[in-house]
């Protein structure tokens, strides 16, 4: 059965000289200031869609990976991903990379990297990103 998750944003004036927010709607986690310069320039506090992407790319990415452990017989203890979601104005987005650390018990670096590579290959937020072309991977286990 498919779900269906909810995001809402508002936004006022030009691009540069504008502002918004964007709600989690599913969730109730919270509503987040957004505008350009936290997209294009720094965070100073607010959010932008390119963070919202990396967040939902590492948890989708760690879910994935988890599943892949366990049905592989190595189910892990912990897995701890970060992706970095790099904008270029006028360009978009022009890369993700993600940095994985897990501890798998009784599984080898070389086993635990391609089940890393399958994960990134995919995990559905990979499929949706599938646009981006250079998505990198570093994994090890700790």
């Amino acid at each position: 059965m498919a779900i269906t998750q909810t995001a809402n944003a508002h936004w006022e004036g030009s691009l540069v000289e504008g502002k918004g927010n964007v709600s989690l709607d599913t969730s109730k986690s919270g509503s987040f200031e957004i505008d350009w310069k936290a997209r294009a320039e720094e965070a100073g506090g607010k959010t932008s869609p390119e963070e919202l992407i990396a967040a939902a790319h590492s948890s989708c990415y760690s879910m994935a990976l988890s599943h892949g452990l366990t049905g592989a017989g190595t189910p892990p203890t912990s897995i701890d991903t970060k992706a970095e979601v790099k904008f270029q104005a006028g360009q978009g987005i022009i890369g993700i990379h993600l940095t994985v650390r897990a501890n798998v018990p009784g599984l080898t670096q070389e086993a635990f990297v391609e089940a890393a590579e399958g994960a990134k290959a995919n995990c559905p937020v990979s499929k949706a990103l599938a646009a981006v072309e250079n998505i990198t991977l570093d994994a090890a286990l700790v």
